[in-house]
């Protein structure tokens, strides 16, 4: 029987495996050049790559200059606006010719409206008010007659709440 050859030829970079698949993709979305997508941060430099990605690279029907849109959140729209040509030499840098003819930037969400809402967490609590000596002495006279522990310290915590209460809206107890 004759030895069985491997499919592989040993170990294979990440890189090299996904070059196709990452080719496909990024072309499906306009990008013929993958490295503006894989190398965005050193294309357009860190301070730009922080604030807005590549989306989409669309052609006209001329096929004269191709459009970059970019995806940002809306702070910081103006500042890439005016930074514009500055990132479209840089892009054409990297394709090597003037394929970016314009620049456009968009501020919808990527992934849809329903992520993109904004996150509510719930109200910090507020520090409860300590009841002072005398509504601690009122409450206590007023839950006196009752016999059973428990329920006598039910009603003084009710009455002291209540108390606590009526002293925040300016009424005293009686």
């Amino acid at each position: 029987m004759a030895p069985r050859k491997p499919f592989t030829r040993g170990f294979a970079r990440t890189s090299n495996l996904l070059t196709t698949q990452i080719r496909q993709v990024g072309e499906k979305r306009g990008f013929a050049v993958a490295r503006l997508l894989t190398h965005w941060s050193e294309v357009v430099g860190e301070e730009i790559a922080a604030i807005a990605r590549p989306v989409k690279v669309g052609y006209g029907r001329q096929g004269m200059g191709a459009t970059l849109t970019l995806l940002t959140t809306g702070a910081n729209a103006p500042m890439l606006e005016m930074q514009k040509d500055m990132i479209r030499n840089r892009v054409n840098s990297c394709y090597g010719y003037n394929a970016i003819a314009r620049v456009y930037i968009t501020q919808t969400a990527p992934t849809g409206f329903a992520e993109g809402q904004a996150q509510f967490g719930h109200a910090p609590k507020k520090s409860k008010p300590q009841p002072t000596p005398e509504i601690r002495a009122a409450a206590a006279q007023t839950a006196a007659d009752v016999g059973d522990n428990d329920l006598r310290a039910a009603l003084e915590r009710l009455a002291q709440n209540v108390y606590l209460k009526n002293k925040t809206q300016n009424v005293r107890p009686k």
